[in-house]
Parts: C-alpha cells; sequence; structure tokens
C-alpha cells in the first residue's frame, strides 16, 4: 500500500471515530466514557466540537483511537480460538470484566 494511500485511510478512520464518538456521548454519556474509555473532561470537549473541527483533528496523519487491549491475557481470551461456544462466551466476558476494570482504574 502506497504512503499517500495510507494516510487518507488514516483520516478517513479518524473521521468516522471522531463522529462516532460524538455521537455515542450525546446520545448515553456513561456508556460512552466505558465504551471509549476517555474521561468526563475528554467527553466534554468531543460533544461541542463543530463539524470543522472535528474535519480539522481528523486530517492528521495519526491515528486517534488506539487498542485498549494492551496484554497478551486480553487479546487470548478475545481470539480464543478454537474454544466451544459456551467457553468464547465465558472468555469474552471475561475480557470485558478485566478492560471495565481498566477503565475504573483510568477514571
Amino acid at each position: 500500500m502506497e504512503t499517500t494511500q495510507i494516510l487518507a485511510e488514516i483520516r478517513e478512520a479518524n473521521l468516522s471515530y471522531m463522529m462516532l464518538a460524538q455521537s455515542l456521548i450525546r446520545s448515553d454519556r456513561e456508556q460512552a466514557l466505558f465504551r471509549l474509555g476517555i474521561s468526563e473532561e475528554t467527553a466534554n470537549m468531543i460533544s461541542s466540537l463543530t463539524p470543522a473541527q472535528m474535519m480539522k483533528i481528523a486530517s492528521g496523519n495519526t491515528l486517534l483511537c488506539r487498542f485498549r487491549m494492551d496484554d497478551d491475557l486480553v487479546w487470548n481470551l478475545i481470539t480464543s480460538h478454537g474454544k466451544t461456544a459456551a467457553n468464547e462466551t465465558v472468555s469474552r466476558l471475561h475480557a470485558s470484566i478485566l478492560m471495565a476494570g481498566r477503565h475504573q482504574e483510568a477514571a
């Protein structure tokens, strides 16, 4: 993939992420804080952005979103290849609990 195409895709992903974040915050603030892993202050700032400001922020060459699962335990739980459906459900629930605990620690 050529650099120009990668940068265009990053900008598109950034704008989509900003629009999704703003929509989530405006529709269900508590769920947005949890699902996005952001603080109340960040949510206030994002919810007040104008479309022009979102376009300007999204036009950078760095992804605004990041993976919240930064350890092997959570990745192993959510990928759980080859496990039965019941075990997969339990693994995903366990991963959600771990990530929720990390959100509380960060808040």
